[in-house]
């Protein structure tokens, strides 16, 4: 009820003003005296007998509108547009105070006004009829976004919900084309019953450079679609301002602000009328507006689903079931934005010989994926991208360029500064900068990613405008960086550990992030940071930076001797055996091809393995590096033990009378413990159980709680195989707790599945054994292990069994 009295007492006070102008306004003043005077607010006057005001009532209340039009009159006299606008402010809260009080004094109004205002046609000002309806019509299906339009529902009223009484304003950000303005649309247009008194809509990218400032012109369009005619528009913004606010008090509505980059552009397009609304879609978040009641509302690109449907509207639905696999490679490769996946589209339809399974094989490509998604060519991604480059401070458009190079899909502040060169606070706040303008996306931990058609411009900014050899020099910069955290996390693991590489310079220089209280502790951090150090490893060796990729390499062996990412360490040390073969270092190369033996032969890759295991033997006797010669006979024993167990205790044999010539003692203990492993699995179960606990005893001596518990896992199987399943099982069950607590998971893996197989074979309690290879699976699926489906066969016999 109090909405509709607000709109007629608006809607009453323009007709009041423009008849007050009309040849009509004597015969109307009286009838408006009249209504008026029945309703006169103040207590004087007597009812006359029919309980109508007295004639001189009447008199006061026409001479009450005189006045008003004489006021008109003189403020039009000098152009006062304000002046009446405040005249037709003041008649709507007058005519308000009388609805309110008496209700039924509407239908009396309403009658009133239908037969006075169509005698005055050529009224200056605008009729309550009149309804902007500017914000543009999509041309192609909405689809998804329901998330997000739930969020501007709540933010507006919307949904079902009543119009609230404040200004709403809302934020649309996100990322260039990733379909803010379509978004606006699609809820402005579902939500006119929100805004009954119109809708209007600015672009401010069209604006841009606009004679008088963009802003002012924005407002003048308003108020333009509100009825005022260029004579009568004021010339500065802050007169404009005032009078869109006081044509839109009596008004809901909602205004739609395209492409906005600045919050002093939307601060004077608010209106003034209860339940109006502020829609504006950015590519920066505009956080100043907070300090005004917005609501930011952050659009991300579409999933997986929403892309499919989008080109399946576009393309039509048989188009994408014929070609499932490269539609959703497709929808990948545009990384869900809107604007990507139309262009996509639109080469589709108008190629007829262009197949979803070709052009997501053209896109594969990085190289030419910027250039891919064009159209005759205009390049509709690097053109949405492109203003909000420009827009970007000097030092903030450098970094986002060297971003666009850096090897890395997601980093910190320091990470963004060492590829800049620049220092980690100055690259913080740059980096704010570029989260600001929806280039960059933010995360609560602290970390950036680049949008990968972002990284894409990124990279074709840099290409066209930083000198030559700056790639290579932001590659060697991200590559030492990794290089040292990495080597100061492999040795907060293990210190004495054998390496090659003598980083003690570079680590001396570099404060260690592990050692900090609260810091991070190594495995995790290794752990999170592996994708990022593999594609650093990747882009140093193209870019040829031998040295640093081998000693990275050996450096990140330390998270897969505990977590068996088996593919991700085959690919990093088959990159550190190649750096090293290049650079000429016989002992890097024995190192990393030895350490390459292990992954294969748990890919079951095992006459590659072989075939590295007999190039490092040669590289270590080249290098006359004593200990590196003992290691590697280490790993030729591990390839026998699959194939000869008695060549296997040959080779430990060897290696641990090297380690012994040596002086290592913990690499002496180690070959001993596979010299047990093997005189078992030779039948020699005596000799091995004495052998595996000496070398267990040593183990715990230099401090190595993981080995020992490999050995002790060990002896657990030798007491197996010598026909004592109860101290096996004890054995096996204190390895797997302590091998767990070092997060050694492959080893514990193969504990679990031991004590699983032990406790099937005498007869456990049934399901005794699930909850072991339950375990065992989690492990081996985590590590990409081939052996995981195995486990899996295993435990749905189980369960067909129970």
């Amino acid at each position: 009820m109090e909405a509709e009295l607000t709109a007629l007492a608006a809607s009453g006070a323009t007709s009041l003003v423009g008849l007050m102008v009309s040849d009509s306004w004597a015969q109307a003043r009286e009838r408006l005296g009249r209504f008026l005077a029945r309703r006169r607010g103040d207590a004087g006057g007597a009812d006359g007998a029919d309980g109508t005001r007295s004639a001189g009532d009447a008199e006061d209340a026409e001479g009450e509108l005189q006045a008003a039009s004489d006021e008109l009159e003189a403020a039009r006299g000098v152009r006062d547009e304000r002046a009446v606008a405040d005249l037709e402010n003041r008649w709507s809260r007058r005519l308000l105070e009388i609805l309110r009080e008496d209700p039924g004094a509407a239908s009396e109004l309403r009658r009133l006004l239908d037969e006075l205002v169509p005698a005055q046609p050529h009224s200056p000002h605008p009729r309550p009829e009149v309804r902007p309806d500017q914000v543009p019509a999509l041309t192609v299906t909405f689809v998804n976004r329901t998330a997000d339009l739930s969020a501007l529902d709540r933010c507006f009223g919307g949904g079902g919900t009543r119009a609230a009484a404040h200004i709403g304003i809302g934020v649309l950000h996100g990322l260039p084309g990733v379909g803010k303005t379509a978004t606006a649309c699609h809820w402005a247009d579902r939500s006119r019953e929100l805004f009954p008194d119109g809708q209007m809509y600015v672009d401010f990218a069209s604006l841009h450079g606009q004679t008088g400032g963009d802003v002012s012109e924005a407002v003048a369009m308003c108020l333009r679609s509100l009825g005022v005619s260029d004579e009568w528009m004021p010339r500065s913004l802050a007169e404009r301002t005032a009078l869109f606010r006081s044509r839109s008090a009596q008004r809901r509505m909602l205004v739609v602000l395209d492409e906005v980059s600045h919050p002093a552009q939307v601060r004077p397009l608010v209106p003034k009328g209860p339940g109006s609304a502020v829609l504006v879609t950015s590519h920066g978040r505009l956080g100043e507006l907070v300090l005004d009641g917005a609501r930011l509302i952050s659009l991300d690109p579409l999933d997986g689903d929403g892309g499919m449907r989008l080109l399946a509207d576009r393309c039509g639905e048989d188009a994408v079931a014929a070609e499932r696999a490269a539609a959703e490679r497709l929808v990948e490769l545009c990384g869900g934005l809107p604007v990507a996946l139309h262009v996509v589209a639109a080469r589709l339809l108008t190629d007829r010989r262009l197949t979803m399974t070709g052009l997501a094989q053209e896109l594969a490509d990085e190289a030419g994926r910027l250039a891919g998604m064009s159209i005759r060519g205009e390049r509709p991604v690097s053109a949405v991208l492109g203003p909000s480059y420009r827009m970007l401070p000097p030092d903030a458009a450098r970094l986002y360029r060297l971003l666009g190079w850096a090897p890395v899909r997601t980093f910190d502040a320091a990470t963004a500064a060492v590829a800049a060169g620049i220092d980690t606070p100055r690259a913080a706040d740059l980096l704010d900068v570029l989260e600001a303008a929806s280039l960059l996306e933010g995360s609560a931990d602290g970390r950036y990613r680049l949008h990968g058609l972002v990284r894409l411009h990124a990279r074709e900014c840099a290409e066209r405008e930083e000198a030559d050899g700056e790639r290579a020099a932001v590659t060697r910069r991200v590559v030492t960086h990794y290089l040292a955290l990495t080597g100061l996390a492999d040795r907060a693991v293990r210190a004495d550990r054998l390496r090659i590489a003598d980083l003690s310079e570079l680590l001396a220089d570099t404060p260690d992030p592990f050692a900090a209280p609260g810091g991070p502790a190594p495995l995790d951090w290794l752990e999170a940071e592996r994708t990022n150090i593999l594609q650093v490893l990747r882009a140093a060796s193209q870019q040829q930076l031998h040295e640093p990729v081998w000693q990275l390499a050996e450096a990140f062996t330390v998270l897969f001797l505990h977590h068996r990412h088996l593919a991700m360490w085959r690919e990093s040390l088959e990159l550190g055996a190649a750096a090293a073969a290049a650079e000429l270092m016989p002992a890097a190369e024995a190192r990393l091809r030895g350490l390459l033996s292990r992954p294969l032969l748990d890919l079951g890759e095992d006459d590659r393995a072989r075939a590295e295991l007999e190039a490092a033997v040669s590289c270590a006797e080249i290098a006359g590096h004593i200990v590196l010669r003992a290691s590697v006979q280490e790993f030729l024993g591990r390839y026998w033990d699959r194939a000869d167990p008695a060549r296997a205790i040959e080779a430990y044999r060897r290696s641990l009378d090297l380690n012994r010539r040596a002086g290592e003692a913990r690499g002496a203990a180690i070959a001993a413990y596979f010299l047990g492993c093997a005189q078992d699995a030779h039948g020699d179960h005596a000799d091995a159980l004495a052998t595996l606990g000496r070398a267990r005893e040593e183990l715990l001596g230099c401090s190595d709680t993981r080995m020992a518990a490999r050995a002790t896992a060990a002896i657990g199987t030798v007491h197996d195989h010598l026909g004592d399943p109860q101290e096996a099982l004890r054995a096996l069950r204190e390895a797997a707790r302590t091998l767990r607590g070092e997060d050694a998971t492959h080893y514990e893996a193969q504990a679990l599945v031991q004590l699983a197989d032990i406790t099937e074979r005498t007869g456990g309690p049934r399901g005794a054994a699930r909850p072991y290879l339950s375990r065992a699976l989690e492990i081996h699926e985590a590590g990409g292990s081939p052996s995981a489906q195995g486990l899996r066969e295993r435990l749905e016999r189980l369960d067909g069994e129970g």
